[in-house]
């Protein structure tokens, strides 16, 4: 059988490590990446490898997906409207919003060299100012500082709201897709995500699949974390026993989103600007506020899934950079042996290496992050349970193979949206 992949459809911006021999491209290649001056043999790329490694995670009695800002920038919009945006964007939008002479003064009192352009650390910096000081005898200094936290965290809600139903989501229908596929009896995949917009509520209403997200289904759907354990079964007349619908996933807001509400003593998704947003927002003390409702009953699902028997856990587009996220991911690794990993990430490979061509990849450094060093070095020492891929999001989700073809349901959905596409057109 020969081993050559179609690079034209082949997602071969995916590298595969392998213990001893570095990063290894995914399509067969005539240039080797061992021995640059023998260049006539054909190396066999690692193709065939990852789409066995990713095979085995969705055959996985538990199934368990995480993804982060890096997910969220494998959606794309017109010119004229918002992008996707990670901390950089952020910190432009804050001082665009707020006014770069006034932001620049905030950032100035505690020092641009601390701060670093960095969103998080400026609010974690504010936060800590206005916690410290006597806020029964404010000041003009200390009503700034809660004036610039408060509308900064306006903007940063306001500015990851970029998903309409023009947006466009290949990249989240692709994982959605496979991954909803997969047999309806066993345990619904988990999806987990730290992103505050709605990508994959978009998608899933496109494709109408469910995402089972601990919403009540009412006119005013309020969470409640009871609603996690419910599922959705088919009910025939005549037919016995439990029909599972398929396209069924659980999905989980680690940060929350920016369409749930606090109002009273209750969580509500909204797109009403009433009550309290119930978000994270990027600062030092998300750690602390992890353990508040709604949060910690994600981060306890989370918990819990990854010390289920026979669970892979896949990660794409999260930096590791979240302790209280990581850190579970890390002592799961080390207690459960029957715990798969595959982390996608691009950050294992720098792109000046990229740039001195493939066969100079097997010296790549080792990665500053503490978490994505740690799986390295278990992966060196021939823990057979983790794999390791360089790539983005979008080319995480072309390689995952299909287990089942394109429903019947699914076409329906399509040929339906297109006749009410075509009808709405002539409408306007």
């Amino acid at each position: 059988m020969s081993h050559w992949v179609d690079r034209a459809t082949a997602p071969s911006n995916i590298r595969l490590y392998v213990p001893g021999r570095g990063w290894r491209q995914y399509a067969d290649s005539l240039q080797s990446e061992d021995t640059p001056e023998d260049r006539s043999q054909p190396q066999i790329g690692a193709g065939g490898e990852i789409a066995s490694a990713l095979l085995n995670f969705l055959n996985a009695t538990n199934l368990v997906i995480l993804t982060g800002t890096g997910s969220s920038f494998a959606a794309t919009n017109s010119p004229d409207r918002p992008t996707p945006a990670g901390m950089a964007q952020v910190w432009d939008a804050v001082g665009e919003a707020t006014g770069h002479g006034a932001f620049d003064e905030i950032v100035g009192m505690f020092g641009e060299t601390r701060v670093d352009r960095n969103i998080e650390k400026l609010l974690s910096l504010c936060r800590m100012y206005l916690e410290l000081y006597d806020s029964a005898k404010p000041d003009e200094g200390y009503r700034r500082i809660a004036e610039f936290a408060l509308r900064a965290e306006q903007v940063i809600l306001a500015r990851v709201n970029f998903v309409d139903r023009h947006t466009s989501l290949d990249a989240h229908a692709a994982l959605i897709q496979k991954v909803g596929r997969r047999g309806a009896r066993k345990p619904r995949a988990k999806l987990f995500t730290t992103n505050y917009d709605l990508c994959f509520e978009e998608v899933a209403r496109r494709m109408r699949f469910t995402l089972i997200d601990g919403f009540s289904h009412g006119l005013e759907q309020t969470y409640d974390r009871l609603n996690f354990g419910l599922d959705i079964v088919r009910r025939d007349g005549g037919r016995e026993g439990l029909d599972y619908i398929q396209n069924v996933l659980q999905f989980y807001k680690l940060h929350g989103s920016i369409d749930w509400r606090r109002v009273g003593g209750e969580i509500l998704r909204t797109r009403e600007e009433i009550g309290r947003p119930v978000l994270i927002y990027p600062r030092s003390s998300k750690y602390q506020e992890s353990f508040d409702a709604p949060y910690l009953d994600m981060l306890s699902s989370f918990q819990a899934a990854l010390r289920e028997p026979d669970t892979a856990l896949l990660v794409s587009g999260f930096g590791f950079n979240d302790d209280h996220i990581s850190g579970p991911i890390m002592s799961a690794v080390e207690s459960n042996m029957s715990l798969r990993l595959i982390v996608c990430d691009p950050a294992f490979i720098l792109s000046a290496a990229l740039e001195r061509g493939g066969h100079e990849l097997g010296s790549i450094p080792v990665p500053k992050n503490r978490f994505l060093a740690s799986f390295m070095s278990l992966a060196d020492t021939g823990d057979a349970r983790i794999h390791l891929m360089n790539g983005r999001f979008q080319d995480l989700a072309s390689a995952l193979p299909d287990l089942v073809g394109e429903t019947d349901r699914e076409r329906h959905v399509q040929r339906m949206r297109a006749v009410r596409d075509a009808a709405g057109g002539q409408n306007t």
